[in-house]
């Protein structure tokens, strides 16, 4: 280099400057701290007023059907008939709660449907999630067909298997007992097609291929990696199973008898008679609804929090 070309590079370094910067590489953009991708990440967002008023009216609507049957167990049952009917709680909420469980028997009716619907539940879940994890990652011949049989069945009307299901109970020494209102609903075509849909989506196909190369046979990767992933889907199927069972009248009010009974079975016993006392009615009910309430208010937050949990990815 001549003297000339190199005097200008010594100018710009003494000034504090790199020459030739038109050919030096851009800056690296600036890291956003941790904090600040917290906070991004967790960050909430708040609804309006008109969405809060919103979600008020729609609890207001919910809750007043059970509002009303505490108003209406608390009275007697000639304020009850009155118009306007009250809307104010009474005096009597206690003596028509104690009257209700001694008329209907409504303790051994509550123990017989929290076995009726617990079993039921228990067995739901289990064989539904077995059929739906067949059905959504197994390869094997007749799948779509068996599955479309399965769906098929939900078209049928209930009604219509009473006749052939009372006789089939008979025959197994089952009737007026417990087994016989358990054992036709062990597992639902609705359960296994929601239990399919979930798996189908939530599952990926290379848990279950790892599993296989891992040397696991189709039980192991149900246990060990089915049964996690399902879980949210699991207690949903399991609450309203249970729910659906507890409520459940028309097959067990054939089935069994008032000597052994379910709470909507015991129930019956109260209105009976020429005269109804829709007080009473109203606090047998009222007692019939409280498990369902309890289970909610206890394992409310783990359901919801299960399904918040299955719903994020990333």
């Amino acid at each position: 280099m001549t003297t000339e070309s190199v005097e200008p590079v010594r100018q710009e370094r003494r000034r504090g400057h790199t020459p030739f910067t038109h050919s030096a590489a851009p800056p690296p953009p600036a890291r956003r701290s941790r904090r600040s991708l917290r906070m991004g990440a967790g960050r909430q967002h708040h609804g309006g007023p008109v969405a809060y008023v919103l979600l008020g009216i729609v609890a207001l609507i919910s809750l007043f059907p059970l509002y009303w049957t505490m108003v209406a167990a608390s009275t007697d049952n000639t304020r009850v008939t009155q118009s306007p009917p009250p809307f104010l709680p009474g005096p009597n909420l206690f003596r028509n709660l104690r009257a209700a469980w001694e008329d209907a028997a409504l303790g051994q009716a509550m123990t017989n449907s929290l076995i009726v619907a617990g079993s039921i539940a228990v067995a739901t879940v289990l064989f539904a999630t077995l059929a739906g994890f067949a059905f959504a990652k197994l390869r094997f011949r007749g799948r779509n067909i068996l599955l479309m049989l399965v769906i098929g069945t939900m078209m049928v009307p209930p009604q219509l298997g009473v006749v052939p299901l009372f006789m089939m109970m008979s025959d197994l020494g089952w009737g007026l007992r417990l087994e016989s209102v358990i054992f036709p609903t062990l597992v639902s075509a609705v359960g296994v097609f929601f239990m399919r849909q979930y798996l189908a989506e939530a599952l990926p196909d290379e848990l279950v291929e790892a599993g296989r190369m891992d040397g696991a046979h189709s039980l192991r990767i149900f246990w060990s990696i089915v049964l996690p992933v399902a879980r949210p889907a699991m207690a949903v199927l399991f609450m309203i199973t249970f729910v659906h069972a507890w409520n459940d009248f028309f097959w067990p009010f054939i089935a069994l008898d008032m000597s052994n009974p379910t709470v909507p079975v015991a129930l019956t016993q109260l209105s009976a008679g020429y005269v109804r006392d829709q007080s009473l009615i109203m606090a047998g009910a009222l007692l019939g609804t409280l498990p369902l309430l309890v289970m909610f208010v206890v394992f409310g937050r783990q359901i919801v929090g299960g399904i918040m949990q299955g719903a994020v990815k990333g």
